[in-house]
């Protein structure tokens, strides 16, 4: 994958819709950001949304390890999108 941003929203798309079905994640999701239906519907057009969605899921190696797995991407694709994404460019010390 290149480090468009075009490309990283795609793949943040798909990591949302991968989110949405998962019946496990997606209340913990939805709970720890407040997030309802709605800002689900409306984030998906939204670039910083959608990187929230990225460090969500990067918050646990085992949620990159089997996201990735389902699109068949590598494990650092995720941060490498991530960093195309607005905030993404931010330093991390987690």
């Amino acid at each position: 994958m290149t480090n468009t941003r075009e490309s990283a929203e795609t793949l943040a798309l798909q990591c949302l819709g991968w989110l949405l079905a998962n019946d496990d994640l997606l209340p913990v999701f939805m709970g720890a950001t407040g997030a309802g239906e709605d800002d689900l519907r409306r984030g998906a057009g939204d670039p910083a949304f959608l990187g929230a969605v990225l460090d969500f899921i990067m918050m646990n190696d085992d949620w990159v390890i089997d996201f990735c797995a389902s699109v068949g991407a590598a494990n650092d694709t995720l941060m490498r999108a991530r960093a195309a994404l607005p905030g993404g460019q931010e330093a991390h010390w987690t």
